[in-house]
Parts: C-alpha cells; structure tokens; sequence
C-alpha cells in the first residue's frame, strides 16, 4: 500500500455566518477544476467551480455549503486558493479611457497588470445593513442571505420573477407582537400574498437589505502606464480575481 501524503488543516472562520469550518488545500483534482473553469471565462462555470472546490476542501461535514451566504462561500474559496496556489493574484485589465490620436478618439486599450492579496479581501458590512426589517411598529420580517442552492432555482428566470422569488427566499420569519411565523413553516402562497400586500415603502425596505448585503470587493488605484489616466475601480464578485 502506498504512503498517504500529509495535508495541512487550516481553521476558518465565516464572516457572516460566523460559522467555524476546517479546510485543506487543493489538491491536483481540485487544481484542474480550478483551471478548466478559469479558462472557460464563464460565470456559470466559474461559480460552479467554486462550488464543487468548497465542498471537496471543508472537512467540517456539518456544513452545507449550498445553504450559506454566497459572500460566506467566496471567501472559503479565497482562503483556499491562498492556501494552495498564492495568497497574491496577478490581474489583467484594459483601459478604456478615450484619448485622440489626431482627430481621432481612440480607446486606449492598454493592458494593466497589477497584483492583490486575496487574504486582504473580507466582506465589507455597511453600517446601515440589518437583516431585521421594521414594517410597522408592531410587526417586521427577519431576512436570511441569499446562497447557491437559491441562485440555482431561479437561473432561468425573468428578472421581475427573480426579484420575487430572491424575497421569498430570503424571509427567515416574520414577526409580530405575538408571534414568529417561519417562512418555513407557512406556504408559498402565503408568503406571496404577504410580499403583495405590503405598500411600495415597505418592499422597499426588504429591497435595500438586498442593496446592502456584504459583497467580496476590493478597491484599486488604476493608473495606466501608457495614458496616464487614473481612477478608483471597485473589483466586486468572485469573477474578478479568478485567476
């Protein structure tokens, strides 16, 4: 019988869910979904990737890696890329800036290059995020993050209908001075009818826990060595530094 090879264990823990999970490194079969995906350049296959790692490398078995917050799952998958490959990414981008050769404008389109370490990177919470949404003085929703086994089920559809769907999924409960009623315990129907019969105003406050869900982002000083021109750029989502 051949020897087994050691692997390190790191300890982890969520950000949002604050859960404390165990992981490994890649190992090569991981590495070659890493790869296959990266060139692919496809958002499907990239979050599908990064699902099928996550799940190879965390050893804590009472997690389901479906149900957490996708912010959770990127940064499981930045720590394991740091642990595996580098803890820097090399990044590519294109300036767009319009410069004028002559009479001409031209994009500039020149390739940047510049380097982030993905073990900086942590989900950004705005001060005004709260997943407990105040409807009346009496009664609120308390709302649960959106996660993969979620993304999966309205892929396909319209964006009204993906606006709606993402609502009811996200409900955790809804209160009152009485009572909790669990999304879970209660149809879709009755969920739905709740969603309808609430003002503009009030949809809006479920709307902007959505707006204000911590994202995995980094801010750049780009500056373009051929034109000179210079901005903040905001690299938001996984896709980004998946290299």
């Amino acid at each position: 019988m051949l020897p087994k090879l050691d692997v390190p264990i790191y300890d982890l823990t969520l950000p949002l869910s604050k859960k404390k999970i165990q992981i490994r490194p890649f190992l090569v079969k991981e590495e070659k979904i890493f790869l296959m995906a990266a060139e692919a350049d496809d958002e499907d296959s990239i979050l599908s990737a990064v699902k099928q790692i996550v799940n190879n490398c965390c050893l804590t078995e009472s997690v389901d890696i479906e149900s957490l917050p996708i912010s959770d799952l990127e940064y499981i998958f930045f720590n394991l890329r740091a642990r595996s490959i580098s803890e820097v990414v090399e990044l590519k981008y294109k300036c767009n800036n319009k410069i004028h050769v002559g009479e001409e404008e031209k994009t500039c389109g020149n390739l940047v290059e510049f380097e982030v370490n993905i073990l900086d990177i942590k989900p950004e919470i705005p001060e005004n995020h709260t997943n407990k949404i105040e409807l009346t003085p009496t009664m609120g929703v308390v709302m649960k993050y959106p996660n993969f086994k979620m993304l999966d089920k309205i892929s396909s559809k319209s964006e009204s209908e993906i606006l709606m769907e993402t609502t009811l999924g996200c409900i955790d409960y809804i209160y009152d001075e009485d009572e909790i009623h669990y999304a879970k315990d209660v149809t879709k129907k009755e969920l739905t009818d709740f969603l309808e019969s609430m003002s503009r105003a009030q949809f809006l406050k479920l709307q902007e826990f959505f707006e204000t869900i911590p994202k995995i982002s980094k801010e750049i000083d780009f500056k373009c060595s051929k034109c000179g021109y210079e901005e903040k750029m905001i690299l938001e989502g996984i896709q980004n530094f998946f290299d």
